[in-house]
């Protein structure tokens, strides 16, 4: 069982929030440089840098891959002092490495911290996943659901028609078949490129975002950071990972996965209290991407406790070194 007494998630969150605006930072001078690799490396340099100054005894969940795929911030990485309180790490130092490089909205820094042993050790496979906001009674919408059966029962619990429901869905070859019953329903769709954590996040803001729900198939890392902000800020998630191949259900067996067919709940993907941090990297809808003036960076951080429900959106400006 992790030790939650020693997580003292009000003392460490400020500390994340430190690491996420390193990341994002570091990455800055690359937005719209063309060049994937060289951006993602430099937040996952400044993020592991900043991970190494915490007083925790850290290890990543969730990562950049397995020890043999990244020299840093891979899975089973120890990070921090080791001298505070034992933590699961789940982060993505650059979500957008691609909008980054192109210089298109929503790249950000991303990472989640929980006691020991309550973070989902989700494998680099695929996930289903399906979120809404806050204020629906459980079970609103599942996966066993169809799409359009979905959103015709978000827009009853509502109370509105399915044409005033805006669903997000990841712009890729695989869901074709999924825009395609979604937009039959008379419901909008909003096509996001790249960033999958930032298009659940955007359901527990719905008035502000214009998102109503989030489905499709994505990374399932980032289906545990993602279930990670909406157990702060409110919502419900499901997630079920998908296996094309043998190596893949080996690599879930590495992980821990003993039911492969598993429902994931967002409770379930993440057990106990976390604290989740992410900066704008570009701009985007949930929070503002690095802003350069003469001799100074500023950043926007949103940082997020789920025991205290409490959301923090933080301003940090610093001079150009």
């Amino acid at each position: 069982m992790a030790d939650t007494v020693e997580f003292y998630d009000r003392m460490l969150s400020l500390g994340l929030a430190r690491v996420s605006e390193a990341a994002a930072l570091a990455s800055a001078r690359m937005i719209g440089r063309g060049d994937e690799k060289a951006a993602d490396q430099a937040a996952v340099n400044a993020m592991r840098e900043q991970l190494n100054l915490l007083d925790i005894n850290g290890v990543v969940v969730i990562g950049e891959g397995e020890r043999d795929e990244a020299p840093m911030l891979f899975i089973g990485e120890k990070v921090g002092t080791g001298k505070g309180p034992a933590v699961d790490i789940a982060l993505d130092p650059l979500e957008g490495t691609t909008l980054t490089a192109k210089d298109m909205p929503n790249a950000l820094t991303v990472i989640a911290m929980a006691p020991r042993g309550t973070l989902l050790h989700a494998p680099d496979v695929y996930m289903e996943k399906l979120a809404i906001g806050p204020g629906y009674a459980v079970d609103t919408v599942t996966l066993s659901m169809s799409p359009s059966e979905r959103v015709a029962a978000l827009a009853k619990a509502k109370g509105c028609a399915a044409s005033d429901i805006t669903v997000c869905i990841l712009e890729r070859p695989r869901h074709e078949a999924l825009i395609a019953e979604v937009r039959a329903t008379g419901a909008a769709i909003r096509l996001i490129t790249d960033g999958d954590v930032a298009g659940v996040i955007h359901c527990a803001e719905a008035a502000i975002t214009g998102i109503d729900m989030y489905m499709g198939s994505g990374g399932a890392p980032e289906g545990v950071l993602a279930a990670a902000a909406l157990k702060c800020m409110g919502g419900q998630m499901y997630g079920k990972l998908l296996f094309r191949n043998d190596d893949e259900r080996s690599r879930a067996v590495r992980a821990g996965i003993k039911d492969f067919d598993r429902i994931y709940t967002r409770d379930e993907l993440v057990t106990a209290d976390v604290i989740f941090a992410a900066t704008g990297v570009t701009d985007g809808s949930i929070v503002r991407g690095i802003k350069r003036e003469v001799g100074f960076l500023t950043t926007e951080t949103m940082l997020m406790r789920s025991k205290t429900g409490s959301v923090r959106r933080m301003i940090y400006r610093t001079p150009v070194k």
